[in-house]
């Protein structure tokens, strides 16, 4: 496997990293961080589910898909501290992996459209796409780690709130999504990892071009003059000695 070479390991990582960011927006918008279930003993009264995201929150009958209440400015009044962490940490690890997908793109597209032979003179101008998926395979982990910490600690925060209150709360749907797209993440992470390993033997530094100096000063540099006379005598130089009368 070579660095000037797009190969499906690159293009699996930037499919992988864009389901992951799919993902994460998914489960930022969606109202099912935690459920809080509230149970009557009336038979004429239904029980109500009261469904929190992030932003909104909103309050359901059983067998009803229509909110009774809908709050949508829950995000300013939030009062559960693992969902005032996620409204700063998902935005923040979304950020971070498109700017991670940012330069996988780029290091594809400079693997793909870029000559092998790059100018003398803009030699030292050039990205590497080694050094832009080796950057964007430690930014993958960074988002990683920024979503699944808090997104763990929202399970953990339920059992405090039942311990505390009643068991009435439980994690919806938005915690497997999250944690999924972490875990999507850190593959994605590892694809870039495993595909610069493979390229580490280049002599060049991670995030210079790949050709410390141009190809032309290495393959097409004119030999010295004694090797040269030594590869065919057509090439030697005989000296005419011609004697003064």
């Amino acid at each position: 496997m070579g660095c000037r070479d797009v190969h499906a390991a690159t293009v699996l990582a930037f499919l992988s990293g864009t389901a992951s960011v799919a993902g994460l927006l998914a489960a930022v918008l969606l109202p099912n961080w935690r459920q809080m279930r509230l149970y009557t003993f009336n038979k004429n009264e239904r029980n109500v589910t009261i469904y929190t995201g992030l932003w909104i929150k909103c309050a359901r009958f059983d067998g009803s898909r229509d909110c009774v209440i809908y709050d949508p400015q829950w995000y300013t009044a939030v009062d559960q501290l693992d969902l005032r962490v996620l409204q700063f940490a998902l935005p923040l690890s979304m950020l971070t992996a498109v700017c991670a997908l940012f330069l996988c793109l780029i290091g594809m597209c400079n693997t793909a459209f870029v000559s092998t032979v790059p100018n003398v003179k803009l030699a030292k101008c050039l990205v590497n796409s080694a050094g832009c998926h080796l950057v964007a395979g430690l930014l993958f982990l960074l988002a990683c780690a920024i979503c699944l910490t808090p997104s763990i600690w929202v399970i953990f925060y339920n059992n405090y709130l039942n311990r505390k209150y009643e068991p009435v709360f439980s994690f919806d749907i938005s915690v497997f999504i999250a944690i999924a797209s972490a875990g999507g993440l850190f593959f994605t992470s590892v694809l870039l990892f495993l595909w610069y390993c493979a390229c580490k033997s280049l002599p060049s530094p991670f995030w210079q071009p790949l050709y410390s100096h141009a190809p032309s000063m290495h393959s097409y540099a004119s030999q010295p003059y004694s090797a040269r006379s030594r590869l065919s005598a057509i090439e030697i130089d005989i000296p005419v000695v011609t004697h003064a009368s």
